[in-house]
């Protein structure tokens, strides 16, 4: 038997067969870390802050702290990738509103604004003039929408919506005061109930290639369609919030998204068409794309996109895709259209086209725009005759973005092109402005320039920025940066000339500030968020670069706890290393920093940084680069990490602030995954902590992370990188944690629950906690408590603990 297939014979047999062992199973009840943790637990949050479309006012939003478990654990439809509350009409789980407060832009007196009980508040959006709040709440019997005026904040509902979000959730602004929502049809009926199935579900594939991803919650029979397809229609409603009319649009039906055409004289919708797939998610099915006006009436179907089945790993569908309606009162039409066949294996000079039809539709389309990697984003300018394109280059992990004349009249204008890992060389992003007579967004043009912000990274660390881009000179003038003592991010430019930043401190929580004056020198203080969490501040964090052997450089984010010595003061301890891989095409990007020493130090949830608080040394994001060809970067996974985790204990020990024997390595996800690899492959960690991570790359065979190629194309990377087949000898102990219903793609429980056999089976040293009704991330209360508890445990066990300190 050829190598590959006995390996593969092996892994299906031990994943069957292997046993617990000499472990057994347990339930648990909810633990709870020590008193400091917890404190910081449950530290107030501090709120967040939106800007609304006129920049006259501030909305300040505090959310909800923590959900209890007995809410994730209330029942969930799970259809077509979905998990929803199919009473509400909409996701699960919501964040509910605790405080709502206004505040003038430039400063002033803040109105509460009052939240009426019996519901669940979420989805704050603003109207195009700024001059009205939405707000959505959630109850037992649908999901209502309530508005208010900013000018007079009490919040009202609007009588005969009720809201159906499972599809789409975005509003069509028709002008300021009406918009379009998707809502629960009057005459809809009962949902389809489940009775005995009529006959076995059946799939077949006759030779045709279909490499889809492993995915949860889709539809499985026919039972499963005609209920989503109950959830999922939906009816298009007018509604005016100045008189409370509402008006239905045209029939019910899948609407997956609506947008306003033009200056709000047509509708551009997206609908659903069976039939329905088994293997891919909804948003993969099947969709008609038509114009209607906004009475409902057809002016033309512009495409009729197909299922998304049978595309190569990374592809596209062939023909039209992902369209766009003009903004502005040309009301031109956009999609995209591949030149490659949808694969992006084909060599071809150009992968996708832009096509154009102009109003009243009854034209051909016209090509517009080529692009050599694939189109994945349009941006009109607030110039009806500039629009900004955005292309990926997936060979080259490249980046690149135009400024194009939409009309013809001018070459495009390349202002971007880089490595999509080069921090360093990031313009930033366009500011951009909601028009207000229809509620979209565009590229907002100053002068004849762009106003951008960004990261500012460099050697020295984030320093954000806000610049003016010159479109006709092409040059950069530099308005702000944030100094070497502050993080301070630039919001808006104020049409006065003020700019509205967010400024904080390692010591000091997040605040929004009013510049004015030459330089932007002059600060008004407009929030005052008070520290949420004063026990932190004693924590000390330093980021330390330095090189492993090959010249690659690396860092982390060196945290020491309350009360530590400092570096080099002969206080080594036990320490926990969180990380993350990442692959990068070349070692000089890999070697970039990111981040900022200014940063507020705040954290809670299941951060790892809590173990801090138990006295421990934490190495937060330590760089985990894996440099190479993006199609066989993971051949050289291990050795890359292995090198990575040696240079890292190394430095780590040089500091004198770790104990080589005391080094626990731990990260989520994929972080999971490397931390399994490393314990597997190496001698380096006394222990290990994973959660929510992947371990056998068998089960997810269409590729994972970066990896494109296919289990069959590269079967011994897949092999070698699946810890899951070496159980035998991982000895180093593992904690294994793992959200009961996780449904991202290629982490399923199951990845977690085998791994665990397989080292329970094998004499392995091992610990799995699986937490009941949650996904990827946990976010109950009891739940991140009791993450934290098992940690700090499991930290305690395998080194000691940290001594008590004199």
């Amino acid at each position: 038997m050829p190598r590959f297939h006995a390996l593969t014979a092996l892994a299906l047999l031990v994943a069957s067969l292997c046993a617990p062992g000499a472990s057994s199973a347990q339930t648990l009840a909810y633990q709870q870390p020590s008193a400091a943790m917890r404190e910081v637990l449950d530290a107030p949050v501090l709120p967040q802050t939106s800007l609304s479309p006129d920049q006259r006012w501030m909305a300040i939003v505090t959310p909800r702290r923590h959900r209890p478990v007995a809410e994730q654990a209330r029942p969930v439809t799970r259809l077509a990738g979905l998990r929803l509350d199919a009473a509400a009409r909409g996701p699960a789980l919501i964040t509910p509103i605790e405080a709502l407060r206004l505040m003038p832009a430039t400063g002033g007196a803040e109105v509460t604004v009052p939240l009426p009980p019996g519901g669940g508040f979420h989805g704050l959006r603003w109207s195009p003039d700024g001059a009205r709040l939405l707000l959505q709440r959630r109850t037992d019997a649908g999901t209502e929408l309530w508005t208010a005026e900013v000018a007079r904040p009490s919040l009202r509902r609007v009588a005969g919506v009720r809201l159906n979000h499972v599809l789409d959730n975005d509003p069509a602004w028709l002008g300021p005061h009406e918009l379009v929502v998707l809502t629960v049809p009057e005459r809809l009926g009962p949902a389809p109930s489940a009775g005995a199935p009529t006959g076995p579900t059946v799939q077949e594939s006759m030779g045709k290639t279909s490499p889809e991803r492993t995915l949860q919650n889709l539809l499985s029979n026919p039972q499963d369609e005609a209920l989503f397809t109950h959830l999922a229609t939906s009816q298009m409603l007018r509604v005016n919030l100045k008189t409370g009319s509402v008006r239905p649009i045209g029939a019910p039906g899948l609407y997956s998204r609506v947008q306003t055409v033009g200056a709000a004289t047509a509708l551009l919708t997206e609908r659903l068409v069976p039939p329905f797939s088994y293997q891919v998610a909804w948003n993969d099915f099947a969709t008609q794309v038509a114009v209607t006006d906004l009475n409902g009436k057809p002016l033309r179907e512009l495409a009729r996109v197909p299922l998304k089945e049978g595309v190569p790993v990374e592809g596209v569908v062939t023909g039209p895709r992902q369209f766009w309606a003009s903004p502005l009162a040309d009301g031109a039409l956009y999609w995209v259209e591949a030149l490659d066949g949808g694969n992006p294996n084909t060599k071809v000079p150009h992968r996708d086209r832009l096509m154009r039809l102009d109003a009243p539709y009854s034209g051909e389309a016209r090509e517009l725009h080529k692009t050599a990697g694939r189109l994945m984003g349009l941006s009109f300018s607030e110039s009806a005759s500039r629009a900004m394109v955005t292309e990926f280059d997936r060979d080259r992990v490249w980046i690149t973005a135009d400024w194009l004349a939409l009309d013809g009249s001018a070459l495009p204008l390349r202002w971007q092109d880089r490595s999509l890992r080069d921090r360093y060389r990031d313009p930033g992003q366009p500011q951009m402005r909601v028009l207000p007579g229809n509620g979209r967004a565009v590229v907002r043009q100053d002068q004849g320039s762009l106003l951008l912000t960004g990261a500012g990274a460099s050697p020295g660390g984030d320093r954000p920025f806000l610049d003016r881009f010159d479109l006709a000179t092409q040059k950069t003038t530099r308005l702000f940066q944030a100094s070497e003592t502050h993080f301070e991010q630039a919001v808006a430019l104020l049409p006065g000339g003020q700019l509205l930043t967010r400024r904080e401190t390692f010591a000091e929580p997040p605040n929004w500030v009013l510049r004015s004056g030459e330089g932007f020198a002059d600060m008004k203080p407009l929030t005052a968020n008070a520290d949420p969490t004063p026990s932190l501040r004693g924590i000390q964090r330093e980021r330390i670069q330095f090189k492993r052997p090959d010249g690659v450089q690396l860092s982390f984010w060196l945290y020491l706890p309350p009360g530590h010595k400092g570096k080099n003061a002969g206080d080594a301890r036990a320490t926990f290393v969180w990380a993350y891989p990442q692959e990068f095409t070349d070692a000089a990007t890999a070697s970039q920093v990111s981040g900022s020493t200014s940063r507020f130090n705040t954290f809670g949830s299941t951060n790892p940084l809590m173990l801090l608080l138990d006295g421990y040394v934490v190495l937060m994001d330590a760089t985990m680069p894996v440099v190479g060809d993006p199609k066989t970067v993971n051949d050289s996974f291990i050795d890359q990490i292995t090198a990575n985790a040696q240079a890292i204990i190394d430095k780590a020990v040089e500091l004198g602030v770790s104990e080589r024997d005391k080094m626990v390595v731990g990260g989520h996800s994929y972080g999971a995954f490397m931390t399994a690899n490393l314990l597997a492959h190496t001698d380096l960690f006394k222990a290990g902590i994973a959660r929510s991570g992947a371990y056998n790359r068998t089960l997810t065979p269409f590729g994972f992370q970066a990896e494109r190629r296919t289990l069959w194309e590269a079967p011994n990377s897949y092999l070698k990188l699946s810890p899951f087949l070496v159980a035998d000898k991982l000895r180093e102990p593992l904690l294994l944690m793992h959200g009961e219903v996780d449904d991202n793609p290629g982490t399923f429980p199951l990845q977690s629950q085998r791994l665990y056999q397989a080292l329970a089976g094998t004499g392995g040293n091992v610990r799995f906690v699986s937490l009941p009704f949650e996904g990827h991330g946990y976010t109950a209360r009891e739940s991140q408590g009791h993450v934290l508890w098992e940690m700090s445990e499991w930290m305690k066990r395998h080194t000691g603990g940290v001594p008590a300190q004199p």
